[in-house]
This record gives C-alpha cells, sequence and structure tokens, in this order.
C-alpha cells in the first residue's frame, strides 16, 4: 500500500496520464497548499512534468530514461554526448546528453550503441571547421556575396547537422524564440556568454551593436541577450524600419530578396566612429542583414578598425535557409 503522499501523486498521475490540481486534491483529501508543496519537490526532482497556464495546467510524468539493455557504452562516447546532445520531445520537454540521445533513439527505432558511435563521428566531421572554439564563416560569405564588408563572419556553432537535425545551440535558440520561455532564454545565454566574451578580448572589440529582430515578441532573444551579457563597450544604435507588412529575413528563400529586405529595412543609426566593431546576430542563414549593416557603417566611415560579425548559429551549406527562428 502506498503511504507516502508523493508517491500517492506520481502512481495517480501514472493511471490517469494527465491531471489537474483539483482532481489531484479530491483524489488525496488534501489541502491544495499541500499538493503544491508536494508538486513543487517533485517537479524540482523532475518526477512529474507539468504543460499550461493558469487557470488550465495539467501534470503529467515525463519521459523517462531509456535503460541501455545492458549495453555496456564507452565512456567517451557517453561523456561526449551529455556535452552536446539536447533532445526537445513533442511535449517541449528538455533532455540533456544520454537521456535524451536514448529517448531520441527509442522515438526513432535505432540502436542506442550503434548511433551513438554515428553521432559522434558526424559531430567530428563538422568539427573540423571549429578552430579556437568557434567556426569561421567568412569563406561562405565570399562566395555569396560579389562584395564583403565584413572581416570575420563567425558562428558558435551550426544550426543543425545531417542526420541528427538541430545542435544543442541550434534547439535551444528555437525554443527561446518561439517559446519566449526565460528558463530557455537563460540557459542559452549562459552557454554563450563565455565563448563571446572571449572573442571579445581577441579582437580587441570596443563597440557592439545587436541586430534587431523583426518580429514583434513579449519577450525578444536580443534584448535579453543584450541586458544579460552587459558587454562594457560602446554600443551602435541599429534599427529595424517597420512596414505595414513585416517579413521576417528568414522566411525569403531567394538571395536576391534577402538582400533587397536587409538594404529596405536594416538602419544604422548611430553618427560616431568606431574602433573593432562587434555585430551580434541569433542565426545566420545567407548572412545578408549582417553584410548590410556592415556597408551602412563602412560607407559612412563610422569604424578604424575591423568588423567582426558573430551568430550564435549559422548554416553548413553556401546559401541555406533558417527559416524556423
Amino acid at each position: 500500500m502506498i503511504t507516502d503522499t508523493k508517491e500517492r501523486i506520481v502512481a495517480f498521475i501514472q493511471k490517469k496520464g494527465r491531471v489537474t490540481a483539483k482532481e489531484m486534491v479530491d483524489f488525496l483529501g488534501i489541502t491544495r497548499q499541500g499538493l503544491f508543496l508536494q508538486l513543487a519537490k517533485l517537479l524540482r526532482a523532475k518526477k512529474i512534468a507539468k504543460m499550461g497556464k493558469s487557470p488550465l495546467v495539467y501534470y503529467y510524468l515525463p519521459e523517462a530514461a531509456v535503460q541501455n539493455r545492458g549495453v555496456a557504452m564507452d565512456s567517451k562516447i557517453t561523456n561526449f554526448i551529455n556535452e552536446r546532445y539536447l533532445y526537445v520531445s513533442p511535449l517541449g520537454e528538455k533532455q540533456f546528453g544520454m537521456v535524451g540521445f536514448s529517448l531520441w533513439c527509442q522515438k526513432t527505432n535505432q540502436d542506442i550503441e550503434k548511433t551513438a558511435k554515428e553521432y559522434v563521428l558526424t559531430q567530428e566531421k563538422y568539427d573540423k571547421w571549429t578552430h579556437g572554439g568557434v567556426i569561421n564563416g567568412i569563406d561562405k560569405l565570399q562566395s555569396t556575396f560579389p562584395k564583403v564588408y565584413l572581416d570575420k563572419l563567425l558562428y558558435l556553432d551550426f544550426y543543425s547537422i545531417e542526420r541528427f537535425g538541430k545542435t544543442k545551440l541550434g534547439q535551444l535558440l528555437l525554443y527561446a524564440k518561439q517559446s519566449q520561455t526565460r528558463e530557455v532564454i537563460n540557459e542559452l545565454v549562459a552557454l554563450v556568454r563565455a565563448p563571446i566574451e572571449q572573442i571579445v578580448v581577441k579582437y580587441e572589440i570596443g563597440s557592439v551593436g545587436y541586430i534587431p529582430p523583426t518580429v514583434r515578441r513579449e519577450v525578444q532573444l536580443m534584448k535579453e541577450l543584450e541586458r544579460q551579457l552587459a558587454l562594457p563597450l560602446r554600443k551602435l544604435k541599429i534599427s529595424k524600419i517597420r512596414s505595414e507588412i513585416m517579413v521576417p529575413q528568414k522566411t525569403l528563400s531567394r538571395l536576391l530578396d534577402r538582400v533587397e529586405n536587409a538594404a529596405r529595412t536594416i538602419l544604422v543609426k548611430d553618427t560616431g566612429v568606431h574602433e573593432n566593431i562587434l555585430l551580434l546576430d541569433d542565426a545566420v542563414g545567407s548572412g545578408a542583414t549582417l553584410n548590410e549593416t556592415a556597408k551602412q557603417i563602412r560607407e559612412r566611415g563610422m569604424v578604424n578598425g575591423k568588423i567582426i560579425g558573430l551568430a550564435i548559429v549559422g548554416s553548413f551549406k553556401g546559401f541555406d535557409v533558417i527559416s524556423e527562428v
């Protein structure tokens, strides 16, 4: 017989699938205050999960970690995946590392040990483009545009890789923007803070410009990134010119449309002269926005040094459409 209240809650949720707080109060015969005290403990321990917003909130059991079925996974592979992998379930649950990888393998009916080895090999192939913790994307830009106004274009990671889809940073960026959840945004900023600060030091950056978003959101990722990073640098004034219908850059599939969109909507309002400038963007598909911003800066004689473009994630191919973010 189950006597512990937390165990009774878990058993009740397991039986019903998903339940409301009222249903649990009625079943357990305890006060709402007592229930929420137990729910808070279970949520912290990740024994249960919840979805929805008040007044309609449901509690359910998160997807349990899949057992390796006796497979002795190589510790190097396990550590690699624990550091690099993130799985987001259809219900929006984040599962990092081997737990998430095992769940993904189960969902896609793939052997865990074999697929884990293939994941490491695939990541290592893409890691060949990473030097000093960043990916150099300037070659891609030079092969796309007749004139490039950036001195460097850097990514912290690719947005996605073959077969395995979005990278850890790619997943966090997508859901940080789509869900506007501060918890996910905070996780993303925590991961990118150190490499961004290292780039600032390495390239002796004196000023920073944040590429403004097109889509209006209650919580803007770039604003949160600016606020939380709090870089001790001069800030460039960069604006987005708004029209009756705002067309996000990344929804355009033709390069010429992206170039035109950037040229007509990005406005560098700053009038000062800067030394080395860092332009920060969330994701780079074609690079049209960063290149247009750098073009305006150079044509107005606003920089004495270099202009470094930096994106949290970038596309791997020459002109690849990152349409989701």
